[in-house]
């Protein structure tokens, strides 16, 4: 029996998105303790941003090695190991009595979330076909949101319940035991129903020589175009609402922390929205490029306001476009079903991986461009002027996008598969 035609296949999709819910909290579940490691283990402000910080680091570092290896050997077997290190990280910085530790647990948290979402993609991929996997690429990008929902009052919850040493050790233990779900699921229960692969991945073109297979997918077009559309949508929204969202509202607004906050959740109502609805669409309509293209000139266009209100919109304006810039993120997710739709199995981790680092990337750098514009304008309390010039950064960072998925040219293909020849 194939997979496509399985209902085994909505087994793995829920334990893949279940672990992915997990391992997605586990990216901003720290951000709630900062105080209490700052009292525990005596360390400076400076210190727990490099803490914070160096988990995406790895994440984006990672990502094409982690789709060229997830190409050549499969996605199941690191997809297991990652959800067993985010479980061990997560165990290990429980446990930390040093500075060190935990920034050795933050690298393995790192390391296995790398693992997540190329691989994700990649299993997908193989249990779905093309039309079911562009539907389903929208609710496993919702999964990420409610992920970073789950870090927010239910976790501290659960901290405030345990005190956080507990609770995070829980959660790693719980991802372990995801790790051994996910063994089961994607490796021993697939061979005892006999499911085999779809006949369009079984007949693969032989395997290219590593470094010919790198130069010919760095210097496809097409793949920088998702390069530049995934930077542009990603990082302006993750960049900017992890870092300065709520001193933006305090200092331009008069906002108390509390207030400010509530802006974050705004916009990741508005992800938990756009990911689903934006596929839906795409799957309605039969194309994935010209909804997206819309999503990237919305964003560019919200984005623009801060500029033309000189970084102080009215407020229920800056409700809306948080609201809007978050179903852009959510939307986000289309970049990958245009991957699927227009690269082979046999490259499509590495794609997924390229497109998945211009996200990140543009996701480190805006928030370090953003405050080198603050400090030079020294903002603060009622002063807008640095908040006004640093949202050029995201202006900028949304042009970069609309601009990659204006130049991607959509493939059409019947059941989700194409052959080698159309990716040149």
């Amino acid at each position: 029996m194939d997979k496509q035609t399985s209902k085994f296949r909505w087994v793995v999709f829920a334990s893949v998105l279940f672990t992915y819910l997990l391992m997605a909290s586990q990216r901003t579940a720290p951000g709630l303790i900062t105080d209490q490691v700052m009292r525990d283990f005596q360390v400076t402000a400076s210190t727990i941003g490099l803490l914070t910080s160096i988990q995406f680091f790895v994440y984006t570092g990672l990502q094409i090695p982690m789709g060229l290896l997830a190409d050549r050997y499969g996605p199941n077997f690191f997809l297991i190991v990652g959800a067993i290190l985010t479980g061990v990280g997560t165990i290990i910085y429980s446990l930390g009595t040093h500075e060190i530790v935990l920034f050795f647990a933050r690298i393995l948290t790192g390391t296995g979330d790398a693992t997540i979402w190329v691989n994700m993609v990649l299993i997908l991929g193989q249990w779905f076909n093309g039309k079911e996997f562009v539907r389903l690429i929208g609710l496993a990008g919702m999964t990420g949101s409610l992920g970073f929902l789950l870090a927010t009052v239910p976790f501290s919850a659960w901290i405030s319940l345990l005190g956080w040493r507990a609770a995070f050790f829980s959660e790693g233990l719980l991802l372990c035991l995801c790790g051994i779900l996910l063994y089961i699921v994607l490796l021993k229960k697939p061979k005892q129903l006999s499911l085999t692969e779809t006949a369009s991945v079984k007949n693969k073109i032989p395997r290219e020589k590593t470094m010919v297979l790198l130069k010919r997918i760095f210097s496809n077009r097409q793949v920088w175009a998702l390069f530049c559309c995934h930077f542009g949508v990603v990082g302006a929204y993750v960049g900017f609402i992890g870092s300065w969202a709520v001193p933006y509202g305090m200092d331009v607004y008069g906002m108390t922390r509390s207030e400010a906050s509530q802006f974050i959740m705004i916009g990741l109502i508005g992800a938990l929205i756009g990911a689903p609805l934006a596929s839906w669409i795409s799957s309605r309509l039969g194309t994935i490029k010209l909804p997206y293209v819309m999503v990237h000139i919305t964003i560019l266009m919200s984005w623009s306001s801060f500029l033309f209100f000189h970084g102080h919109p009215p407020l229920f304006m800056l409700l809306l476009l948080f609201f809007i810039i978050g179903f852009g993120f959510g939307a986000s997710a289309l970049t990958f079903a245009l991957v699927r739709q227009t690269f082979p199995m046999i490259e499509s981790g590495l794609v997924s991986g390229i497109a998945n680092t211009g996200g990140f990337l543009s996701a480190v750098l805006l928030p370090s461009i953003f405050g080198v514009v603050l400090d030079y304008f020294h903002s603060g309390l009622g002063n807008s002027d640095g908040y006004y010039y640093g949202f050029i950064t995201p202006v900028i960072f949304s042009l970069v996008g609309l601009m990659g998925v204006s130049m991607f040219k959509e493939k059409r293909q019947e059941n989700g598969y194409i052959t080698s020849n159309q990716t040149s």
